[in-house]
């Protein structure tokens, strides 16, 4: 019987990975060329009596009209160094632009109406919550932010810097694609704006599917690990506080919001990472896409969290 059993097991991980391979072999065949700007090189790059001939080229960087605001900056001994500082880390930009092509052949196969994207690398504000924008046609991404943790510029709470790293570029666009196109639903509870988060993380399963769970969440490993260990924990204390249906607005902050870690106001905050509601919601859109085998991430993405959760089949390990 034993025997019998590891066959059958075999067989299924066999199958598993024959399925795979034939998904990413059909992804592989996508034609997909992301064309890369560099405009923080052309900026920092230019001089300022040539600035109006940028402002024609990229006029949607340039709100206003203040010249002298650009002109500053161009020469500002900080920024000026900031952009050294990019230019050391990324003056071979080449494997991003392999990543990106990579990216967007996965969003093509899963996505087939959108448009492959221009990609416009900058140096923004280090503004931490607009790091990578996806919108249509454009995909902007900050260099600034993507300098490394433990980088001598970031003045910012670890649990921010730990995602500053070049490996944070895809999830981070993968994240700025899927809320662009998850509907927004009128149910405001705390369930719904886990299942939410769940579907964004759950397109990276699909659509960067090298990255470590770690990476698609942004947690370390050990983050990961508790979340693993404590889910049937966290999971009794959301039913016995009633919280699943509860539409609090602080109960996003609690759980959902990017924080240092998450208030359970129990011994136990300190240990645990933030925004561990997301990552149970991503439990849960796995569980209702591992029973519900037929329905598309495109069609994920338009089902109300309601349906997910009830049709999910949830249930954490003891």
């Amino acid at each position: 019987m034993k025997i019998y059993r590891f066959a059958v097991v075999l067989c299924l991980f066999f199958l598993s990975c024959n399925q795979k391979s034939k998904v990413e072999k059909e992804v592989e065949e996508i034609p997909v060329d992301i064309k890369v700007e560099r405009f923080d090189k052309v900026f920092f790059e230019t001089k300022p009596q040539d600035l109006a001939k940028v402002k024609k080229q990229y006029p949607f960087f340039f709100p206003g009209n203040d010249d002298n605001v650009w002109v500053q900056k161009m020469n500002d001994p900080i920024w000026r160094e900031v952009y050294e500082e990019v230019q050391k880390k990324y003056s071979n930009f080449e494997p991003v632009r392999k990543e990106f092509n990579e990216l967007f052949q996965h969003v093509k196969y899963y996505f087939p109406k959108t448009k492959i994207p221009k990609v416009i690398t900058v140096i923004g504000e280090m503004d931490y919550n607009a790091k990578s924008i996806y919108a249509d046609s454009l995909v902007v991404v900050a260099l600034e932010l993507y300098l490394g943790k433990n980088h001598k510029f970031y003045e910012f709470p670890n649990y921010l810097k730990e995602n500053f790293e070049e490996r944070q570029i895809m999830p981070d666009v993968v994240s700025s694609f899927s809320y662009r196109n998850i509907p927004n639903s009128i149910d405001k509870s705390l369930v719904a704006q886990m299942v939410f988060e769940g579907k964004q993380l759950y397109a990276k399963d699909l659509l960067i599917p090298e990255y470590t769970d770690a990476e698609k969440m942004g947690y370390t490993p050990e983050q990961i690990k508790w979340c693993e260990e404590n889910e049937a924990y966290m999971w009794r204390y959301f039913i016995e506080n009633e919280m699943l249906y509860n539409e609090d607005p602080k109960l996003r902050a609690r759980f959902i919001a990017p924080a240092p870690f998450s208030k359970f106001f129990l011994e136990i905050d300190n240990d645990s990472p933030g925004r561990v509601g997301a990552w149970i919601g991503w439990q849960m859109v796995r569980s209702y896409m591992k029973n519900n085998s037929d329905v598309t991430l495109a069609e994920l993405f338009k089902l109300e969290p309601k349906e997910i959760f009830e049709k999910s089949k949830y249930k954490p390990k003891k």
